[in-house]
């Protein structure tokens, strides 16, 4: 995939900006939602089948006052007819209780309805959503932290849908009353729908307030939510080294400030709520009051009958719930709209596919030319870096922390875009090639990796495309055991319960770094690209795991085209080359021999590290 255009936004926080995912215009929301709706078999048939259940529904629950007020007549003019009366009381009573069944019964139909295609509709947005963060550039995740995806992909969704399970059902079947009250008051008496047009600019004028205040408290509240979680995410994926400098108390400030912040917004979008309530109870009264005054004068010049007014007033007692719920779900829609355009803000602009390029056949010819590289603003991370890599030879980035190293290996893996000069990789720009030349050309092993859930034959399987038990994946259990063979994994293969079949990650056996490395090279190994970028992928193995992974590093660039950041001079020695790097650009450069004996930087770095041995 192309990398993304994706423009990331900057949000306060005590430790200065923090770049995150953008947020999504309501324009962008609405195309969006559509589309994914479009997606859902059947979605306007069962769209068209929700209203029309909440439609009769709606009339049902209009139709119970009306029924009440003729209760009312027939009891206030049964005298002398007692008998026909109590037969016209018992008929009315039953048809009001069928009714209301009714009325249950269609409601409860159309929010079921509206509540699957909801669901639905939620699923396919995470999936978009998470899809697409998948083939973004790694580095912009890493710019807006996982912490702001996971949010977004299990906060912000989960809030989505409870906004739509919650607000959709209750706005659709109020507005419905609402418009079903209107045509039932006008049969009963226009001046009773006066009533409810002469308050609405109330409830207008509370509502456009709330709004023009709500949806940046909201956005706030989600946002410092993402930074809630960007933090905890933190303290946990590094807790050894939160162990290691006692930085428990910093950690747990952090956390406690973002905590804070997330409480604070909160208040202060419930406050502006509050305060829509307040508003609301006032125009309530001012409806009932005007009501009653109305009912009184009509009866009192023989206008409308006791009966009539009594259904008029409690059909305007009824429809003051669904405008109280309409304004109640607002504090819901608004909240759920800031989660809805956090959500699609990662989707807007999602990675376009590149084309072949109509590369060669897989050489492995390395070449960076005049590189130069930098993160945002910042100084340059690298800059004039020049250097070729014959099909299978070995080339060692040496260098202290921060020289550089790892940005050339990003570069040359295609996750970045140099700012100037070319990286190819057969003659053709790596950026240029297609998800599927770049893969058989090019593999990323970091030192951190990753054991997905699931079988071991599926977690190597990742390596062909899918699930390894699948016959037309064209590998086989030996080749997969071969693998492992290869990396050094055999011993712990052999050791597991169930064999290919054993389930692994977090929801099985966890390996340890070292077999989780293995695991990692053995997939390199089956995908069997042309060249390896090898970023100090033996360092989570300490003094234990560390000739094991060697012999498992030097086993997979056998025959290949390899870059490795060596954090081990020993791994430096058995290169073809090796490149001293420091503040980003290649300072010496030649065999190993050749580097220590001119006694230059990599030679005092060689001295140091054969002292320390």
């Amino acid at each position: 995939m192309r990398a993304s255009s994706l423009t990331a936004v900057t949000t306060a926080s005590p430790d200065g900006p923090v770049r995150t995912f953008p947020l999504a215009t309501w324009a962008q929301a609405r195309r969006e939602v559509a589309a994914q709706a479009r997606k859902v078999p059947r979605a306007r048939r069962q769209a068209l089948a929700a209203v029309l259940l909440l439609a009769v529904g709606s009339t049902c629950t209009v139709t119970i006052p009306r029924l009440l007020g003729r209760i009312v007549d027939i009891v206030s003019t049964a005298t002398g007819q007692a008998a026909q009366a109590e037969t016209d009381l018992w008929r009315t009573a039953g048809l009001m209780v069928a009714i209301a069944v009714g009325a249950g019964v269609f409601n409860g139909a159309g929010y079921f309805i509206l509540a699957r295609l909801s669901e639905r509709l939620i699923a396919n947005l995470r999936e978009e959503m998470v899809g697409t963060a998948l083939g973004l550039p790694m580095h912009t995740v890493e710019e807006s932290g996982t912490g702001d995806v996971v949010s977004r992909s299990t906060d912000d969704v989960a809030q989505v849908s409870a906004a739509i399970m919650e607000a959709l059902p209750i706005l659709s079947g109020a507005v419905f009353l609402i418009g079903a009250t209107a045509v039932s008051l006008l049969t009963v008496d226009w001046r009773f729908l006066l009533i409810i047009l002469a308050v609405s600019p109330v409830y207008w004028l509370a509502a456009r307030s709330y709004l023009r205040r709500a949806p940046a408290l909201y956005a706030a509240e989600r946002a410092s939510m993402g930074l809630r979680a960007r933090r905890v995410l933190e303290a946990i994926h590094g807790r050894a080294t939160v162990r290691a400098f006692r930085m428990e108390s910093e950690m747990h400030d952090r956390i406690a400030d973002s905590s804070r912040q997330v409480m604070t917004n909160a208040v202060n979008a419930n406050r502006v709520m509050v305060v829509l309530m307040n508003k609301m109870l006032v125009a309530e009264l001012v409806m009932l009051g005007t009501a009653i005054v109305l009912g009184f004068v009509l009866v009192d010049h023989g206008v409308l009958g006791v009966g009539a007014v009594t259904a008029a007033t409690l059909m305007l007692i009824r429809v003051r719930g669904p405008l109280l719920q309409i304004m109640r779900v607002l504090d819901v829609a608004q909240s759920g709209y800031a989660s809805l355009a956090r959500v699609v803000g990662v989707t807007v602009d999602p990675p376009r596919p590149v084309p072949d390029s109509g590369a060669p056949a897989p050489r492995g010819e390395v070449r960076l030319e005049g590189v130069d590289f930098r993160y945002g603003d910042d100084a340059w991370a690298v800059q004039d870096v020049s250097f070729t890599i014959a099909p299978g030879r070995t080339v060692a980035l040496v260098g202290a922390s921060g020289a550089g190293k790892t940005t050339v290996a990003t570069l040359l893996a295609g996750l970045r875009e140099p700012t100037g000069g070319r990286v190819t990789v057969d003659g053709v720009p790596v950026t240029a090639l297609s998800d599927d030349e770049r893969a058989a050309r090019l593999a990323l092993v970091s030192q951190e990796v990753h054991t997905f859930s699931g079988t071991l034959r599926d977690d190597l399987g990742l390596a062909v495309g899918g699930d390894a038990s699948d016959t037309t994946s064209g590998v086989t259990d030996d080749e997969l055991v071969a693998a492992l063979a290869a990396v050094g994994a055999l011993d712990w293969f052999r050791g597991l319960p169930d064999g290919l079949d054993t389930v692994v990650g977090a929801r099985g056996l966890v390996p340890d770094p070292v077999v989780a490395q293995q695991i990692a090279l053995a997939r390199v190994l089956l995908r069997d690209p042309r060249v390896v970028v090898l970023d100090e992928a033996t360092a989570e193995a300490g003094s234990a795991g560390a000739q094991a992974l060697e012999a498992a590093a030097r086993r997979l660039t056998e025959g290949r085209t390899a870059l490795t950041v060596a954090h081990r001079l020993d791994q430096a020695r058995l290169a073809d080359e090796v490149l001293v790097m420091e503040d980003g650009r290649v300072v010496e450069q030649g065999t190993h021999d050749d580097l220590v004996a001119s006694g230059g930087r990599y030679a005092r770095l060689w001295e140091v590290w054969s002292r320390g041995r």
